[in-house]
């Protein structure tokens, strides 16, 4: 069998991450099964949804059977293939005689051209098998980013709209001692104008939620309708250790990762295929029926007939286009190799940024929680100083508005947190393995 052998191509090594050197060579992410990763029986069941209707999903499946069915059909050029044929002729004198019979035909597979092909689509097969696995992990992973979204849009809905309350109550009070002269027209015009700006506020994220809303609809499977709700960001918790593996392991742990290994496979056999192609092709056919001009004597002792022959042809001179067909496919193979290449390295990439992302999001969220907890007090002080009379409302303002951003920074701070682990979840390797 002519064609070259696949080789394993050589991947940059690593014992460790720029950002963690803490690793267990044995841990497997795959381990750890996405049902066990979460504490919210709502968003189980939405990614449960997602695996059973996803469309995505049934395409993916219907793609793997496609190739296992081309799997088959290239499978049956290995074999002999028979064939049955009649012909009538009721005219005596016409020259071709009647005939009922069967035939067979089988080109000997000397060269390997259709094991290498069979074996190019069995590869093939197998990355669409670990396609279907990205697709697991991805439909995993874009339910709970999109939930926790959806579920940060909601706390900050409910943060602007007490803002809301909480401005209306005081555009009351100073609307009064406007009234009596107790204060400047200024005060009044920069509550009415905070008041504003929170009702302003609460459509926009009003949006936002139907637009999660949307598209986790679409990721289960559904038409738009209303997301149900479990629980909030801050209480929802992702299991707070993700086994982290060497480097290495991401070859075996990240289908993408063999997807692009098995789609090189495959491409290096083709060459197999475009170099079988140069050499002559062996056939051995055979016959056995009757044939007779007479057709009442058709089925006849004498008139029954057999044969078999066997055949050889080859390319003599094409002006070197079997020559480049073998090139074509090599560079073909040589692209597969390099792609498999960059997207390990990829995913070393994205390893090396969700551990990062956890990491400063952590740090981020509690600086931000200490600024909140500090505005919270803040906020009160400067109430009761402009209720005393010692300071104008433009403080109570300055500190008002500090507050406000930063509970709506630390509310999608909860969101990326426990977004950030879902990531290196999914950059591991994790989600498909159900």
């Amino acid at each position: 069998m002519v064609g070259p052998k696949y080789k394993k191509p050589e991947q940059l090594k690593s014992d460790s991450y720029r950002n963690e050197r803490n690793l267990d060579s044995l841990a497997s992410v795959t381990n750890l099964k996405w049902f066990d990763l979460f504490n919210d029986d709502v968003l189980k069941g939405l990614i449960q949804k997602g695996l059973e209707n996803n469309y995505d999903l049934k395409i993916a499946v219907s793609r793997i059977e496609q190739f296992r069915a081309q799997l088959g059909y290239t499978k049956a050029d290995l074999f002999p293939s028979f064939q049955y044929g009649a012909t009538i002729n009721s005219n005596k004198k016409y020259i071709t005689p009647s005939t009922a019979g069967a035939t067979m035909s089988w080109e000997l597979d000397f060269w390997g051209k259709y094991r290498h092909e069979n074996n190019a689509v069995k590869n093939e097969l197998l990355a669409t098998e670990e396609a279907r696995k990205v697709i697991l992990s991805d439909i995993v992973a874009n339910i709970a980013i999109a939930y926790f979204q959806m579920r940060n849009f909601d706390d900050q809905l409910e943060i602007t709209k007490h803002t809301l309350e909480t401005r209306e109550k005081y555009y009351q009070i100073i609307s009064e001692r406007f009234e009596k002269g107790y204060i400047s027209e200024v005060d009044k015009v920069q509550i009415e104008q905070q008041v504003a700006i929170a009702e302003a506020a609460i459509p926009n994220i009003e949006r936002q939620i139907t637009y999660q809303e949307n598209a986790i609809a679409l990721l289960t499977g559904q038409l738009p309708t209303e997301i149900p709700r479990g629980k909030s960001n801050t209480e929802l918790q992702i299991v707070s250790k993700i086994p982290l593996s060497i480097p290495s392991a991401l070859l075996e742990n990240r289908p993408d990762v063999k997807a692009a290994e098995l789609r090189y496979v495959a491409a290096n056999e083709r060459i197999g295929v475009a170099q079988a192609m140069r050499f002559p092709s062996i056939n051995l056919a055979a016959i056995a029926g009757f044939a007779s001009a007479d057709l009442s004597n058709l089925f006849l002792g004498s008139s029954y007939m057999q044969n078999a022959s066997g055949g050889i042809a080859g390319p003599i001179f094409a002006f070197g286009k079997n020559k480049r067909r073998v090139e074509i496919n090599r560079h073909q193979a040589e692209q597969f190799k390099f792609l498999y290449q960059q997207k390990y390295i990829d995913a070393v990439s994205e390893v090396e940024q969700s551990i990062q992302n956890v990491r400063t999001y952590q740090e981020e969220w509690k600086a931000r929680n200490r600024q909140v907890q500090a505005a919270l007090i803040n906020f009160k002080l400067s109430h009761e100083r402009y209720d005393s009379g010692y300071v104008s409302y433009l403080e109570v303002l300055d500190v008002e508005t500090n507050l406000f951003n930063a509970q709506l920074s630390l509310a999608q701070l909860s969101e990326r947190q426990l977004s950030s682990m879902v990531e290196l979840y999914k950059a591991l390797g994790g989600g498909w393995n159900l």
